[in-house]
This record gives C-alpha cells, structure tokens and sequence, in this order.
C-alpha cells in the first residue's frame, strides 16, 4: 500500500514546480501567495517529519524557477535569494532563537524593519559608479538582462552619485507601478477593449520584459533600492549596518522607502510591525508585508544563509488577506483562443474587499485535485492581489456537515468533451491543460479574434470582447480574415453602431493592415507563441514565407525559441486551415514582412553583423539596435559578406566559422567603440 505521506510530497512538489515556473518563467501566476504559501509550509512540515521524502528538486530547496529565454540571461554577481515568512509573533520569535543558536550575539544587536513592496526584485550593476546591467531576479541566480527598460525608470541613477561606492556594485531593489498608475493603465486598457491587469505586481513584471523600453516607459515604473553587494577585489561597502546601507544608497542617488525603522530588540519589532500593518492598504504602491532584517552587517556575514535558498538575517512578516467563506455552486469551464479548457467556479455571492464576488479562477484540474476542492463544497475565498478572485480550499469541518445531511460535495471530473462544440478534448501527457482540437470550435473562434484585435497584437482600437460576440452572432464574420471585408450597412444595422462608430471600427481595421510580421505573428495565437517569441521568429526570418517553409530543426536555432516552440510553429503552417488564413490576409493586405530598421549614412552603412554568445553590457535587443540605428543589419547565420561578429560568452559554433572564414571578431567593447559610445 503507498505510503500516503510520501503520495502527499510527491502531488505538493509536483504542483509547487508547476507554480514556480507559470510565476518566474511564465509570467502566468496560476495561483496566489497565499496558497502558494500554505502548500510550500506543508511540503516543509513534510519534509521536517519525514526527512528521507526530501528530494533533490524539492520545491523547499530552491529559490526559484529557470528564467524566460526570450530575453538574454545574466548571472548575478551574488545570489539573490529568497525570504523565508512569518505570519506571527510567535514564527518571529522561533526565528530569532534559530539565529541566536548561531550567533548569540543577534538577541539585543537591533533590527530593521522595511516595508515589503509587491513589485518585481531587479538587480542593478555598476561598474565604475555608471550603470553597466540592469536583470530580473529570473531564479535567484540567473535573470534576464532588461538594462534598457531600466534605464527608463526615473528613480534609477544612471550615474551614482557622492562617493565611497566600490569599483563593482550590485545594488537589489524593487520595480513597482504605483496604484494610480496601475488604475489609470487599466482604465485606458478597457476603454480599448482590452482586458485589464490582474494586479500591480504583474503589470510591473510584464513591463519590465517588454523587448521594446518604449512599452516600459508608458508602464510609469518605479524603484525602491534596498540592498548592495562588492564583489571580492572590488572594495568594501562602507557601512556597519542596514540602516547606515540605506543611508548610503540615498546618499548615491537611490530612494528608500521612507517607512523604515530601528528598533532594539524583538519585541520593538512586533510593536512596529502591529503600527505598520494598517498603513499598508493606504499606501501609493502595493506592499504584502514588513521585512525585518538584524541590523548590523558583521552579524548577516555569521549568519549565514539556509542552503541557497533564503537569508538566515532577514524574514517576511507577512499579514494574511482578506478571506471569505461561501458555498461553491458548481465548477464549469470556458474553452480559451488555443483551445485551452479553463475551469473555473460559480459561488454563492460574497463581499471580499467591498467587492461582491460571484466567480473565481480554478487554474486547472490538477490543482483542484491537490486542494480537493468538490462542487458543493464550503469554499475558502480570497482576491488574489486585490484583484482576481480565487478558491483557496475547502472547508473540511463543512463538508462534513454536508455528508451527514445526505448532500455530501462531489469532485469534479474535467470534461471529455469540448463544451462549446462538443469535440472530443485531448490531454497531452506532457502538459497540465486539456484542449479543445476544433480550430472552428465557436469558443475558440471568438477568443482567437478577441486576441487577434488586442493591443499588443494587430491594435484594432474599439474591437473589444463583445463587439466579436456581436459580429459573430450577426454572421459579419467567422474568422479573422473576414475583419478586412467589413461594410458601413451592415454594421449600421447592429445595435450600437452608428455611421460613425462604424466608420471608425472600419479605419481601425485598415490600419492594422501596417502592422509588421512580428504583430501579426502573435496576433495569430499560435500556441506558446507570445510576444516576445514572435518578435524573435520575425527578426529572423524576415517574411512569412521564410518561416512558413522552414524545418522544425531551422526554427529551433533561433535563439530563445527552442524545439518545443519550434514544434507548434511548424504544426500551425501545416494545418491547410492556417495556411487559407494567411492567404487571405495577404490578399487583404496585410504586411508578411518585418521591416529593417536602417539609418542611411551610419558608420555600419551597407554592413551586416552576426551576434553570438551572452553579451553583459548590452542585451541582444540593445546591440542589434544600435547596429540598426548606425546603418547596418544583423542577421542569425554567418557568411563571406558578414563585416563582423561580435561575441560574448559561450559564443558556440558559429565563433568557428568567423574565424575559419576570416571574419573579424569583435567584443562588446569594440562594438561600443566604433559606435563613439
């Protein structure tokens, strides 16, 4: 018979992977901190009880996922590790005995207190006190270089200030977009049709991966720093404690969050931490708790960290959200753009946060089946970041309540066919997510147009979610080819539309028509094809048609895009359905090709450059644009014709072939030189 405790640790490792990559890789949070919480203190109690189910890939010993690969990786100076929580007095005082057990000296030396901000760690490095990367925390210890979207954010000195600061800084803090930002943001997304963020923290995060820093910008980010590191050689930081760091990190042109403290001891801090905790909700940025740090330096150093995966110095004190109980009537599902099945649950109305509740995310049906969660059931619910609600649970003393009534809750089996149309569905061994195959499946067809439209890919401005509903249900159009054969009459005859509106939503599609391939690559929701992805494939192969011919083998060569990625590219140009779509929209005329951004009389006039390896100084995006801007090109293979490569590390194969056909090889140093920068 399995061991149930080992069947337990080996579902709550499996989900918490999951979660982690859908987090940091993904940028898709499929469930809350709270319930990432709850599951990852139950692994922990788990693994404390039962110390062999503790396995090498245990959720508990790592610090995070593997970063995105759309964006060119960097490898921190230091980790940056994660903070263990306490959501107590009590969790705050078995912290302090652990660390008095390794430095007695840590009961009485003082501690800081600093608002935690819910936004996006990066990490800053400077070299000679001018700004050289700017990285996303990515796994703690490699990120993802974003220097130039960074560079866009005002409160980040592009030049330190004062003096004292080491040859080699890395300076940690947090990107966050202010709540009025967020609102404003938000509102202007709706007024487009387009759907709103989720919360504050993942529109900072998705703003900071942007591959165009002008997106970045309209985010209106800002940065709190909180921390420094010197490498060894580099020279010492001048300070004896955190409050002393902070000080000098203002001094060198930072801000701080103002509401820092010290205090003396333990019970200063809890003191502090019951005055800080009802001035969160009223600030103008997004805060999920207080950081309470030992204050001075040396004791950090002995200390120590727990394995990689957080500071023995610092901990999270963090305050549970608002959560409210109600029955969860039942449990349907919506079928996405790529046929993906969404569960989700229908609840008896409930007021969380002075917002009447009647609906909440389920993910997927892996997590329903870890949290037990039954139709029927008394539920657990929360709004996820203020904003998207979410079942956190059952509540299991209810339940059994309801069986003894004869009205026991039932689990929930995921659909074995498409609800919409009715097609049997397809589960991937390899994948959470069950799928809808019908590409006319009605379901699929409204959202993939809804998506098409949207902002980031084709911008068609007043086409939101139930203007689509409406065009399709008048039978105007069936996919998204029929867009560009819209006319005023008929649109006139819908409710809502006037000569005007209709004439606007018809210039609206016609411009889109000017969008390059990257657009309406994306825009065709070619599944796990986002953004940054299609701008790659566009940037490499230059038209539709070089991509539509290419091998699954060719595709997977182009940095950050790989064979899984390559694989559903190359499904998509086989479907004859696809291919009849993209014929018709180049007779529509649509662009099929991605424009080169060329300036005549550069110094890179006429030249074509190969870039390789991992560049630190600049991100591949950085380089290519200012090879662009100065007149040249730069392309993915190496030829006779190629004027130079330019290499960072781990250059690879295509290093060779320079050398073999004598191309000259520069680093980040000579390209920057012959630029004059």
């Amino acid at each position: 018979m399995p061991d149930p405790a080992a069947a337990r640790a080996a579902e709550l490792r499996r989900v918490l992977t999951r979660a982690m990559h859908a987090y940091y890789v993904l940028d898709a949070p499929e469930m809350s901190d709270a319930e990432y919480d709850r599951l990852f203190r139950e692994l922990q109690a788990l693994e404390r009880e039962h110390p062999d189910l503790t396995t090498p890939d245990s959720p508990t010993l790592r610090v995070g996922a593997e970063p995105a690969t759309a964006l060119v990786k960097h490898a921190h100076l230091a980790p940056m590790l994660s903070l263990a929580n306490a959501f107590s007095d009590d969790d705050l005082r078995e912290w302090q005995e652990r660390n008095a057990r390794v430095a007695p000296d840590v009961v009485g030396a003082g501690y800081n207190l600093e608002v935690k901000i819910d936004g996006a760690a990066v990490n800053l490095t400077y070299r000679d006190g001018v700004l050289a990367v700017g990285a996303t925390r990515g796994n703690g210890v490699v990120g993802e270089v974003v220097t130039a979207n960074l560079r866009t954010v005002p409160d980040i000195p592009l030049r330190l200030q004062g003096n004292g600061w080491p040859a080699v800084l890395e300076v940690r803090g947090e990107c966050y977009m202010p709540r009025a930002a967020f609102e404003a943001l938000n509102r202007k997304r709706v007024a487009a049709g387009e759907p709103p963020f989720a919360n504050p923290r993942n529109a900072a995060a998705g703003g900071l991966r942007q591959l165009d820093s002008r997106l970045t910008r309209e985010r209106g980010l800002r940065f709190f720093a909180f921390a420094a590191f010197a490498p060894p050689g580099a020279g010492r930081l001048p300070f004896g404690t955190q409050v002393e760091l902070l000080q000098g990190l203002t001094a060198w042109g930072f801000r701080v969050e103002p509401h820092h403290r010290r205090v003396a001891d333990l019970p200063g801090a809890m003191a502090a931490v019951a005055e800080l905790e009802p001035l969160l909700d009223g600030l103008p940025f997004g805060a999920d708790g207080v950081v309470v740090k030992v204050d001075r330096l040396a004791l950090h150093e002995e200390l120590g960290n727990v394995g990689d995966r957080e500071p023995r110095w610092a901990v999270a004190r963090k305050f549970a959200p608002e959560v409210a109980v109600t029955k969860l009537l039942d449990i349907k599902v919506n079928v996405g753009r790529t046929g993906a099945l969404n569960p989700y649950a229908t609840l008896e109305p409930v007021e969380i946060g002075g917002v009447t509740v009647s609906t909440a995310t389920l993910h997927n049906a892996d997590l329903i089946a870890a949290k037990d969660i039954r139709i029927g059931d008394w539920v657990e619910v929360t709004r996820a970041g203020e904003v998207i609600p979410q079942v956190l649970g059952p509540v299991r003393e209810r339940r059994a309540e309801l069986e003894a009534a004869g009205t026991p809750p039932r689990p929930f089996t995921m659909p074995t066919r498409c609800p919409a149309c009715g097609s049997e569905v397809e589960a991937p061994p390899d994948e959470v997510m069950s799928y809808c195959p019908n590409v006319s499946c009605p379901s699929r067809v409204h959202e993939g147009i809804f998506h098409f439209a949207s902002r980031g890919a084709m911008d068609i401005r007043g086409l939101g979610y139930e203007r689509v509903r409406q065009l399709l249900d008048a039978g105007l159009i069936h996919d998204a080819a029929d867009l560009y054969g819209l006319q005023t009459l008929p649109l006139v005859a819908l409710d809502g539309f006037g000569e005007k509106s209709a004439a606007q939503l018809i210039t609206a599609v016609a411009a889109s028509k000017a969008q390059p391939l990257s657009r309406l690559l994306f825009a065709l929701g070619i599944r796990r094809v986002g953004d940054g992805a299609a701008e790659l494939l566009a940037r490499r192969f230059g038209t539709m048609a070089a991509l539509r011919d290419a091998s699954p083998e060719v595709i997977a060569e182009v940095r950050g895009i790989g064979p899984t990625i390559a694989a559903g590219v190359a499904a998509f140009f086989r479907e004859e359905r696809n291919r009849d779509l993209l014929r018709r929209l180049e007779a529509a005329g649509l662009r099929m090709d991605e424009p080169v951004k060329v300036t005549a009389g550069g110094v890179f006039d006429g030249q074509t450059f190969v870039l390789t390896g991992t560049l630190t100084a600049l991100s591949r995006a950085e380089a290519t644009r200012l090879i662009e801007q100065a007149g040249g090109a730069v392309t993915g293979s190496v030829s006779k014709k190629t004027a130079a490569m330019v290499a960072g590390s781990e250059p690879g194969s295509k290093l060779e072939k320079a050398k073999a056909l004598g191309i000259p090889v520069w680093d980040e140093a000579e390209l920057l030189r012959r630029l004059g920068r």
